[in-house]
């Protein structure tokens, strides 16, 4: 644990944008407070709005996937139940998995420098998610694509990624995704594990973006 005292300086953030430099000092009944400086606007934050919907995963490896996608510039992840999810969230097991993604998403955003927190929406299944048109660019993972995603060129503007959980989307899911305007696009000869894919397909895209180069 870190243990502060008052003339001690530390960088303070809302999840909203931008940061403050501060300093703690002594206030009434010698409470610490922080005094708020100079104000830094957003930083670490990539010019490509990249939403994640990831076909929930068990544990740790759904963990890994949002740590690893906040790292890599996510401003916005839903959370999918698919035919292959294997993870059921109801009622309060539900709001309590909820509320720790949303806690690795802010510790990782601590982590990386990010200053504002991408929302992690509540789990909904897929069909539900795919009554809503994608905005902007949507690309579906899959395998079996003719189409790699590195080849799309460059991109711009908002982007969606859909990834299936362990096991992958089923055929009629796929089907779905793509009836609604995803894109297929593979990652190479290889099948990648769920929290591998997430963070190469992000990776490709912030390079295509020009954001890995900044």
């Amino acid at each position: 644990m870190l243990r502060l005292r008052a003339g001690d300086a530390l960088c303070l953030f809302d999840g909203r944008g931008g940061e403050y430099a501060a300093v703690l000092v002594r206030g009434a009944g010698g409470v610490l407070v922080a005094q708020l400086g100079e104000h830094t606007p957003d930083r670490g934050e990539s010019p490509l709005a990249v939403c994640l919907v990831q076909g929930i995963s068990r544990g740790e490896r759904m963990d890994y996937t949002l740590q690893k996608a906040v790292e890599l510039g996510v401003q916005a992840i839903v959370p999918v139940v698919t035919e292959r999810t294997v993870l059921r969230l109801q009622g309060e097991r539900e709001q309590r998995r909820l509320a720790h993604w949303r806690g690795v998403v802010l510790a990782a955003c601590e982590q990386s420098g990010r200053t504002r927190v991408p929302p992690v929406a509540a789990p909904c299944t897929l069909a539900e998610h795919l009554t809503q048109a994608p905005t902007g660019a949507a690309f579906l993972l899959d395998p079996q694509a003719s189409e790699a995603l590195i080849q799309v060129g460059p991109v711009d503007g908002p982007v969606s990624v859909l990834i299936g959980p362990e096991g992958g989307l089923a055929l009629h899911e796929r089907r779905a995704a793509q009836d609604a305007g995803y894109r297929a696009v593979r990652m190479g000869p290889r099948v990648l594990r769920t929290e591998t894919a997430a963070v190469v397909a992000l990776a490709l895209l912030q390079a295509l973006a020009g954001d890995l180069g900044a």
